[in-house]
Parts: C-alpha cells; structure tokens; sequence
C-alpha cells in the first residue's frame, strides 16, 4: 500500500514538473499534420516555405485565373473581398503566419498571459505574432470582424510589421493609425475598417494554427496573393501549379487579344482553341521569349495538356 502511494505522489510530481505544451503558438507537429500533403522545404517552425522567386511571379497573375484552377482542384472557399488598404493600387504576396484572436474572457485571458509569461514573450499579445514573422510572410489574422477597439496594430506595429517581412498583413479586423501606416515603407496590408480606438477586450488564442477569414480558409504557408479587387490563400501544395495555370492562361488572353485587334480572330472573341490555335500560341512565343515567366518546357507541357482539355 505504502509502495502504491508512493508512485502516485511520485507520478503526480512528475506531472506538475513537466512543462506543458505551447498552447498558443502552434507546435511543429501539429503544423505538419495540417500540411502534411507538402513535400518540399519548410520553415524551423514547420510552416511550408513557397520559393521567393514564386511569390515574385504570383504578383503578376490574376485572381480570376487562380480561382477557376482552385475551383477545379476543389478548393472553393480561398477568395474574400471587400477590404480597404494601406495601398489599393499595390499588390503584394507572401507566406501565410496566421494568427486568430477571440473576445477576451478573463480566466483563459490570464492563462494565455502565463504562457507568454513563462516564454519570455514581450509586450501585449497582439505582438506576439510579430515576433515570428519572416522575410516574404504575411501576416494573416482572423479577427472575428471587430474593427472599434478591434484595431490589431497601430503605427509601431506596423512599422515592426514592415521590418520584419518587407511585405505586409490581412486582418479581419480593424487598425489605428492608418495615415502613419501609410507612410512606412515595405508596408502594405488588407482590413476592414478603421477606428481611432485601441484594441480592448480581444485577446490572441493561437499562432499559427488554420483560421477563417471572411469566407476562406488559410493554412500557415498557404500563398497570399492580395490585389486591388479581393485576397486569394493558395494552398502551399497548388501554389506553383496555380501559378503556373494562371500565367498560360494570361498568355492565352493576351494572344486572343492581339488576335481581336488585328481582326484575325473571326468571332471567336473569347478563344476558340484548337491544336492549331495552340500551334500558332507556341510560335509567338517563339517571336516573344520575354512574356514567359515559366520555363519553356513548362510552357511545352502545359501548351500539350491545353490541347487535349
């Protein structure tokens, strides 16, 4: 009996030594299940690294050519619209870190604040996702929608924003500060409104984990593509074969185009493809190697599956 006792009081000890978990910063493991379909390099923390050079390329697509191949992949809840920004006229692209944020209730307040305690986290938690945030990230947060007392950065933040990822940030939320914003260099961001309040009663509850935003779902990695018209989330594992569709199919518009204005296309505005339209695609590219940002044998590859579609 005595025996027994002992490694219950032993095993008990144990369990109040042993740190717990992060609660809110999400672990490696549970990132990797969530994109576990990604093959390729990833971030220490485990988020999918996308290459530079396609965050470079995925600034000139449309978002239209980027929904229809999404759509046809079965990803249809990855656009949302109706922001106001930093700089409207500016497209900008980038990683997914992903952030969420609820109403603040006390006592999971409190824990959360332990945590960030206990990690030697500085400042209010509305920074803590700052703190991650890599070159070519976007930041990505899910604020319930709140915009008076939502306002998730002011200026400070957003210049910290800014240092850190050259890029910028989409809140479903709101921001302070707007017109100091807008002078930091490397900033731009997507939001819902603007107020001059602070942020009261919301709290941060996880970094990093999958978020809804409006009517989309992101994945931390996912490819943030943000233009004047709305913000598409890639999914990490489509992102270079979306790309690569939307720009053939920018090519496919501009050849129609050239067509329609010299009057060749007969009535066939919207394209009209056959092997031999295709076959003419592939020799004015030969007269302009400059319009293609892919590889010619990836232009070959994709110009042969059009054909057969």
């Amino acid at each position: 009996m005595k025996r027994s006792l002992s490694l219950i009081l032993l095993t008990c000890g144990m369990a109040i030594t042993v740190p717990a978990a992060p609660q809110v910063k999400t672990t490696r493991e549970q990132m990797v299940f969530y994109t576990s379909e990604w093959k390729g390099e990833r971030f220490p923390d485990g988020r999918p690294k996308i290459s530079d050079d396609l965050l470079k390329r995925a600034v000139g697509v449309s978002i239209e050519d980027v929904w229809d191949y999404l759509q046809g992949q079965g990803y249809h809840c990855q656009f949302d619209g109706g922001w106001k920004a930093l700089h409207i006229d500016k497209p900008f692209a980038g990683r997914a870190l992903t952030a969420q944020y609820m109403p603040l209730r006390p006592d999971m307040a409190r824990a959360i604040a332990a945590e960030g305690s206990s990690e030697m986290r500085r400042g209010d938690n509305n920074s803590w996702p700052i703190e991650q945030l890599q070159p070519g990230d976007v930041y990505v947060a899910d604020g319930f929608g709140k915009v008076v007392e939502g306002t998730l950065i002011g200026s400070n933040l957003g210049s910290g924003i800014a240092a850190h990822t050259h890029a910028g940030f989409i809140f479903d939320a709101g921001i302070r500060d707007q017109e100091e914003n807008r002078e930091i260099p490397n900033l731009n961001g997507f939001y819902r409104g603007y107020d001059p309040s602070a942020w009261a009663d919301m709290t941060l509850t996880a970094i990093n984990a999958p978020v809804r935003i409006g009517r989309a779902i992101v994945l931390p990695g996912d490819l943030v593509l943000a233009k004047t018209d709305g913000a598409i989330f890639i999914p990490a594992i489509l992102a270079e074969s979306a790309i690569s569709s939307a720009e053939f199919t920018n090519l496919e518009d501009a050849f129609n185009f050239e067509l329609n204005r010299s009057g060749k296309n007969g009535a066939q505005f919207e394209g009209g493809w056959t092997p031999e339209k295709y076959a003419a695609l592939a020799k004015w590219i030969d007269a302009h190697p400059e319009k293609l940002k892919m590889s010619r044998a990836e232009f070959s590859a994709l110009l042969e599956k059009r054909k057969h579609q």
